[in-house]
């Protein structure tokens, strides 16, 4: 039996070297440039939202939210007279509902989003994809320096695993925050549709206050929580560099 042995070509070993190269490059600029500052500059923002006039102020839920039920566009004149049956395409099949179309809803009037929270939401999604992306590069990078898999002198390999887990929770921490506003949506839906539905109830009212004040903090806390995130990022991959770029250097110093 004759065994064959594959191997790459000389051109894409070189590619492949390249590669690694520039992905090395990309992470360390990361971790020494990116994740720093973005601790200084959250800071600098989590500071500013003490001021009176900051958008992320509890005191602007109250001029922002807006109780107010208002009636339903005239959908006669912008739809033709109203049907209970649904449009349908030349196909047959149905066509889809309009945004804000109330010519077949039970309670058509409408109430407002508010719109001061659904600008923070924007910036806080900006940084959650922000920190994903980074947490990614900063992953390939660490996986890629993991020496081949054989018995002994793998402790710093297991701290590239422990430097792989705590960019793995950073990134579901991003996921989860990132995911504050499609549950905020979904809430204040839910309270704006009893309002609109028993308008004589005061709680209704007070709820859609008290949900929105609460929004305006958690954006707050939410960038707190981002920031500590870059921080202890930051911390275990300085403490840990010399065995990330090389696990099967010396021993002699441990995990922190």
């Amino acid at each position: 039996m004759i065994l064959t042995t594959m191997s790459m070509s000389k051109e894409v070993a070189k590619s492949i070297e390249d590669f690694r190269a520039k992905v090395a490059e990309t992470a360390e600029g990361i971790v020494f440039r990116v994740f720093p500052n973005k601790i200084i500059e959250l800071t600098s923002l989590i500071e500013s939202t003490n001021a009176e006039d900051s958008p992320y102020q509890i005191s602007q839920a109250t001029a922002s939210t807006d109780t107010t039920i208002y009636p339903p566009p005239s959908s006669i004149e912008a739809n033709g007279p109203s049907s209970n049956k649904r449009k349908r395409n030349e196909d047959g099949s149905a066509a889809p509902a309009h945004l804000n179309e109330t010519v077949n809803a039970r309670y058509p009037e409408l109430v407002h989003a508010n719109k001061s929270i659904s600008k923070l939401h924007e910036t806080i999604k900006s940084e959650c994809a922000q920190l994903s992306d980074s947490c990614d590069k900063v992953k390939l990078w660490v996986n890629l320096t993991m020496p081949k898999i054989e018995d002994g002198d793998n402790f710093g390999v297991q701290i590239q695993e422990e430097v792989l887990s705590e960019l793995l929770r950073s990134q579901e921490s991003a996921y989860n925050i990132r995911d504050g506003a499609r549950q905020h949506h979904l809430a204040r839906a839910k309270i704006c549709s009893k309002l609109i539905k028993y308008p004589h109830i005061e709680d209704y009212t007070l709820g859609l206050k008290e949900h929105d004040e609460k929004q305006f903090f958690f954006t707050r806390q939410n960038l707190i929580d981002i920031r500590n995130v870059y921080a202890v990022l930051t911390d275990i991959l300085h403490k840990n560099i010399a065995k990330i770029r090389a696990p099967k250097g010396n021993n002699g110093a441990g995990l922190y």
